[in-house]
């Protein structure tokens, strides 16, 4: 065979190839019914090896359709409630196709890592054991991807097992180019997995390492969250003050405006401390407590 037949033949196997991932991924779409906010999810008609089949050795490009069509799909449903959703937080949507989708693109590329990243973030809300096990599962193709170790010490981490959660992070902090951070984390959650600073960490290093945009966004909002809720701690200390002094709690944030200056709180137009998102925090003068203003951007 001459060189420009071996080419045909090439530009054909690479056609055919583009087009059984065409064809399988219309064969799921002609068999789906019509989208629609209240239109219950079906099951996947294409499991991951039968896709895998039909993929005709192109299994990135197969995964990586099963990858969009996952953020596609919760996209859809977070829009159809609420844009401003928390997506480490979904637990109030119907995502039960979710787990199947990211099984499907990391069976079809198992070194693909974005989908055990965003299985580690999202699903744990949804189906803890399936995060688990398709995180677990990439660490087995890829164990020298210490970001594994860190995602899934994150899942063991959000559900109050520290211990677990620990002895990961350390696993991770032994691979090759691991980041001293891992090891300094299996630490913090032997002395205190628990707390605010912890959990600043994990989300500081989530937003530092993530290459989605969606997960950074997540840290960043938890983030801010953390920011908000010691600044309410701080702003209770100073009302408890106030109240111990005159007896009362004040009625508007201009009787304490003098101690919110000199902790260098920012304020508004009417004296009112500022919340990172910009809001204002609201005075609840019967309790003596602040809560978020209903504007507030911040994750309550």
């Amino acid at each position: 065979m001459n060189d420009r037949a071996k080419t045909i033949s090439l530009v054909l196997v690479v056609v055919m190839g583009m087009l059984a991932t065409v064809a399988s991924a219309r064969l799921v779409d002609s068999r789906r019914p019509p989208a629609g906010v209240t239109a219950a999810d079906e099951s996947l008609y294409l499991n991951a090896r039968t896709a895998r089949r039909l993929s005709l050795g192109f299994n990135g490009l197969a995964a990586d359709w099963y990858w969009m069509r996952s953020l596609q799909y919760v996209g859809r449903k977070i829009l159809a409630v609420d844009e401003n959703t928390a997506i480490d937080d979904l637990s109030e949507l119907d995502l039960k196709l979710l787990a199947p989708l990211l099984e499907n693109s990391t069976t079809l590329d198992p070194e693909f890592l974005d989908p055990y990243e965003y299985a580690a973030v999202v699903l744990p809300a949804i189906d803890v054991k399936e995060a688990i096990r398709i995180t677990r599962r990439g660490i087995d193709a890829n164990p020298t991807a210490w970001r594994l170790y860190q995602h899934l010490g994150y899942i063991y981490w959000q559900q109050g097992d520290y211990a677990t959660a620990g002895k990961i992070y350390g696993r991770g902090a032994e691979l090759p180019g691991a980041p001293v951070w891992l090891e300094a984390m299996k630490a913090r959650m032997a002395a205190e997995g628990g707390s605010r600073d912890t959990a600043r960490e994990i989300y500081t290093r989530m937003f530092e390492q993530s290459a989605d945009d969606k997960v950074k966004d997540m840290a960043h909002r938890r983030l801010l969250q953390l920011q908000s809720l010691d600044e309410r701690d701080g702003l209770r200390k100073l009302l408890a003050m106030y109240q111990a002094r005159a007896g009362r709690c004040p009625s508007n944030w201009r009787e304490i405006e003098t101690a919110l200056r000199a902790v260098r709180a920012p304020l508004d137009a009417s004296g009112a401390p500022l919340d990172p998102s910009g809001a204002p925090y609201v005075l609840h003068s019967p309790k003596c407590e602040v809560v978020l203003d209903k504007k507030s951007e911040i994750l309550r």
